[in-house]
């Protein structure tokens, strides 16, 4: 989840990799990264399970790469790092009903926390994956927003851009549950600039419509028609937008 790619200086293989996974080409993106080093394989296997998570299926891919990380990883930071990725995994399969993989999840997690020091880059994100299992396995959103502000401070100080734009977006979730309509849809107007700002297209849609859930008429219409729009260029990626984006039945009641 970091925003590599994505600013000036960057070399040609990050930008390129960038390219092909802000457009949901995830497997393309892994084959351009060499096999020999830890840090190429953290990333590849990284791609790996962020396609799972959008596209509900590369699951043995996915666990190939993360096996190869895993042998791979030298250092502590190297393997909480994997650590990191095995439990987001074990997370996606477990939301997407593939299998139930909660009590590996919270282990990897776990694991990741007792390796990855405070402070240091991966930080960030390894806090932003708890509070996604806080938040949609363990049904705790107020230890899910503690969470998500632990990592929104450290993607701020560790300017990672695209990590921000997942923080500003959980946040306001949680805040649109809680009511709080300005909060979410200033949290939602953020995730969705900078999304924007970077290309990442495939994030872009979902942003779009969950802006649109704190619009009035007509902007919310416009906001999900161009959500679909984009949607559709992406051949119904990601899987699970589709729920978001079909309209409600007319005189059906609503939640």
């Amino acid at each position: 989840m970091s925003g590599n790619g994505t600013t000036a200086g960057d070399d040609p293989l990050q930008t390129a990799v960038w390219r092909l996974r802000s457009r949901a080409c995830w497997a393309d993106a892994a084959a351009l990264l060499p096999s020999d080093t830890p840090a190429y394989s953290l990333q590849r296997a990284g791609l790996m399970v962020e396609r799972c998570l959008y596209t509900e299926r590369g699951w043995e891919a996915a666990e190939d790469a993360l096996r190869t990380a895993e042998a791979q990883a030298r250092t502590d930071e190297e393997r909480g790092a994997a650590a990191c990725e095995r439990g987001h995994l074990a997370y996606a399969a477990t939301l997407h009903g593939v299998r139930d993989r909660a009590d590996e999840a919270r282990a990897a997690l776990g694991r990741a926390a007792a390796l990855i020091p405070p402070g240091a880059p991966g930080r960030a994100l390894l806090d932003f994956r708890r509070g996604l299992l806080a938040e949609n396995l363990a049904l705790s959103p107020q230890s899910a927003r503690a969470a998500y502000r632990r990592a929104h401070a450290a993607a701020t100080a560790h300017a990672d851009p695209l990590l921000l734009s997942f923080t500003w977006r959980h946040l306001a979730g949680l805040a649109l549950r809680d009511g709080e309509l300005t909060e979410a849809r200033h949290g939602f107007a953020e995730s969705l600039r900078i999304r924007e700002e970077l290309g990442y297209l495939v994030g872009t849609a979902p942003a779009l419509a969950s802006l649109a859930e704190t619009e009035t008429e007509p902007e919310a219409s416009r906001l999900r028609e161009e959500a679909g729009r984009l949607f559709r260029l992406l051949g119904g990626v990601p899987t699970w937008l589709a729920r978001q984006l079909t309209p409600p039945t007319p005189g059906a009641a609503t939640a």
